[in-house]
């Protein structure tokens, strides 16, 4: 997942000399200097009845503090009802334009007719980000994306923030455009890290290496360079402040790459310490500003295995956002648990500073 996050921008709206910028966004939006402010987010509500349990348990029960629809799929009115009940839940739109599934699909809101370019011969959304790369049109992801609010907002659903399944909107300069565009058009906040992104940078050169090892290329001490696709995210986080939304400092996206060796013959209470152990070094490493760490949380069933094989990985993020010992490690080390919600309102109060 994390490598989907590849930031092929060329947006250039805005001239902002960031050599003077010393402030992280965290302390623009009134943290104070220093503070690490995290959004604990799950995505993938609605795709399935345990990825609603999954969110409600993480959310309800544990630390997480923030989720996502995909408002394409079947479970979106069960999760709706929990909306219903829970009006304070921070739940944004997880823009939703791949099917990665083989038994369970979904189709595009839009209309096969409308949006052609983003159907397979099923009808469904294509199951890669390859494949929306190579098929579909910038104007295509447009009428999907408003698809997609529409029927979040008819069913008296008012999401907190828009993020992107798959980061499938993060695959083309052209379809970033389109996704900023329509959260600064709606005043709703986009997901985007157009800060330093430390921790994000150190991931994508260790996932590097980590290749290149695999490869048999790898030297010790050998330059690892900077992600290309990083280039631009700060001057178009600049842009997306002054457009007056929000915007974050760094991306921890990184669980859904852990593999637990030998986690399908595991217990719970060892799956627990071992997705807890590594929560706790990873958001341990994080520097100071807004980070959102980005997890899947399920409680899965029989059936679900019947979706997909993640469901033992998908349950060792729950466990973690459900373990004491994360709870009381970030209290320790003074972290500060945010949502969408909260973030937009200091950017509101924040003005044009």
């Amino acid at each position: 997942m994390r490598k989907l996050f590849l930031f092929t921008l060329c947006v250039t709206c805005c001239t902002i000399s960031f050599a003077q910028q010393t402030k992280t966004y965290a302390e623009k939006l009134g943290w104070p200097k220093g503070a690490r402010v995290i959004i604990l987010h799950v995505d993938d509500a609605g795709m399935s009845h345990e990825s609603n349990d999954g969110v409600e348990k993480a959310i309800g029960q544990g630390v997480a503090t923030s989720t996502s629809v995909m408002m394409p799929c079947a479970w979106v009115p069960e999760f709706k009802k929990y909306l219903d009940k829970h009006p304070n839940t921070d739940a944004g739109l997880h823009l939703t334009l791949t099917s990665e599934w083989d038994n369970y699909r979904w189709a595009p809101l839009a209309g096969k007719a409308a949006v052609p370019g983003l159907t397979d011969n099923q009808g469904c959304l294509w199951p890669s980000v390859g494949a929306v790369y190579f098929k579909a049109s910038a104007d295509e992801i447009d009428k999907e994306m408003r698809a997609q609010l529409d029927r979040a907002l008819s069913m008296g659903f008012v999401p907190t923030h828009l993020d992107s399944h798959m980061g499938t909107l993060f695959a083309k300069p052209s379809y970033v455009e389109k996704y900023i565009k329509l959260g600064i058009e709606k005043q709703i906040p986009v997901m985007f890290p157009g800060g330093d992104d430390l921790f994000y940078r150190a991931e994508a050169k260790a996932a590097t290496i980590a290749d290149l090892k695999k490869q048999g290329k790898y030297t010790a001490g050998m330059a690892i360079p900077e992600p290309a696709a990083l280039a631009n995210v700060k001057e178009t986080g600049a842009m997306i402040w002054k457009a007056g939304l929000p915007v974050l400092d760094d991306l921890h996206n990184s669980s859904y790459d852990w593999n637990m060796p030998g986690i399908a013959k595991m217990t719970d209470k060892q799956i627990q310490k071992w997705y807890t152990d590594h929560y706790i070094e990873s958001i341990g490493r994080l520097s100071p500003g807004l980070t959102m760490v980005i997890m899947h949380c399920t409680n899965p069933t029989p059936n679900f295995d019947r979706i997909s094989d993640t469901g033992k990985k998908r349950k060792g993020d729950l466990l973690a956002m459900l373990d004491p010992r994360l709870k009381t490690f970030l209290k320790q080390q003074g972290f500060i648990l945010t949502t969408w919600r909260e973030v937009m309102e200091r950017r509101v109060k924040a003005g044009g500073n």
